[in-house]
């Protein structure tokens, strides 16, 4: 089978992360996605991911939790972000991947937080995988230009808007009509 080049950049670092004795977490936002890498890394590794969606009854997402956190040889947990994005403590982890993004940044950044807990002892990294040409980098460009606004709205002083360039405060206030539907007589 053919791999995509996200998907075998993805087992590349895998691969890294197993060899230095690493741990990490694997954000899908799709079910069907995360059964899919599941298989893949399964074949890839020889070993069976955990894997964590709205499906999996309480009892036996804790036990996934409790193996992931104690465990050694468990080193690779996948996520749909939606059932993983809350009320889990998983600093096992030194590595979070986001392998597609969401369309809400507070939702992957409350995802990225299952590794940032009380009790971290590790630096984590952060990997988004984004493919160029696709409706996700255009998503990724959303995302960081509401970024952007958001900082700037919430830039200490009340100077914050003066001291920005005109060109600055063109995009500001700019609206692409480019994207909206046509009007109507």
């Amino acid at each position: 089978m053919a791999l995509s080049g996200k998907t075998e950049m993805l087992l590349e670092l895998l691969s890294s992360i197993c060899e230095n004795d690493e741990k990490v977490l694997i954000f899908t936002q799709y079910k069907e996605m995360g059964e899919i890498l599941a298989r893949i890394v399964e074949a890839a590794f020889d070993t069976k991911p955990l894997f964590l969606h709205g499906g999996v009854a309480r009892q036996k997402r804790d036990e996934m939790v409790e193996a992931f956190q104690n465990k050694k040889h468990v080193k690779i947990f996948i996520l749909s972000i939606k059932a993983g994005g809350t009320g889990l403590n998983l600093t096992a982890a030194n590595h979070v991947i986001h392998y597609d993004l969401w369309w809400n940044p507070a939702v992957e950044a409350q995802a990225t937080d299952r590794a940032f807990r009380i009790g971290q002892q590790k630096n984590v990294l952060v990997h988004r995988f984004i493919s160029k040409g696709t409706f996700e980098e255009k998503i990724n460009q959303m995302l960081q230009d509401k970024k952007h606004l958001a900082d700037l709205t919430v830039a200490s002083g009340e100077k914050w808007m003066g001291d920005l360039s005109t060109r600055e405060l063109q995009d500001l206030v700019h609206m692409d009509c480019s994207t909206l539907p046509p009007r109507r007589a």
